[in-house]
């Protein structure tokens, strides 16, 4: 069991996440915020693809995210066939999501991989397909793009793939007053 802090630059917030490794992998965060206090767990399975999201907002609305082995998404127990090809989850308000395709992908220096995830829009939380691209620029070092707008950044991880730095987003380390 791993814990970890991040804290919120743009939108002022403190993530504590609890990371879990055993036959699947298990995330479970509070993120506090100005707007109050929301819980996530996410569930992986051992190769870090995203089994299932379970969260409670900070509104008291709750969303539920499955994938299945066979590739089908569901949202609150629906079908969603729009996310089908989708691997990871991105959630608009942790980076730690990012750590899933950084892990998964485990990409050499200098390559690049198109990806599109489930991305859980905040603070709407709308599912929707995104594409987005990743490419190794060091050994702690990733390019994050946005394939359907203009937003890139370069994200600084730690040894075993987790944000320590998303220039203007979020860090690890406690942001000067």
């Amino acid at each position: 069991m791993v814990d970890y802090t991040w804290y919120g630059m743009q939108a002022r917030s403190v993530e504590r996440l609890t990371f879990t490794m055993g036959k699947s992998l298990r995330a479970r965060s509070i993120i506090t915020s100005c707007e109050g206090r929301s819980e996530y767990e996410v569930t992986l399975d051992d190769q870090w693809v995203f089994c299932k999201l379970t969260l409670h907002g900070h509104d008291s609305r709750r969303l539920e995210v499955q994938r299945g082995n066979d590739g089908t998404w569901g949202v609150n127990g629906e079908r969603r066939p729009d996310l089908e090809g989708a691997i990871d989850i991105d959630l608009g308000f942790s980076p730690f999501t990012n750590t899933l395709p950084i892990r998964r992908l485990n990409l050499a220096i200098g390559s690049r991989a198109e990806i599109t995830t489930a991305y859980i829009e905040a603070p709407s939380l709308r599912v929707l397909p995104d594409p987005q691209a990743y490419t190794r620029t060091a050994v702690n070092l990733y390019l994050y793009e946005s394939l359907d707008s203009d937003f890139t950044c370069n994200i600084t991880v730690d040894p075993d793939g987790f944000i320590i730095d998303y220039p203007g987003l979020y860090s690890r380390r406690l942001p000067r007053r």
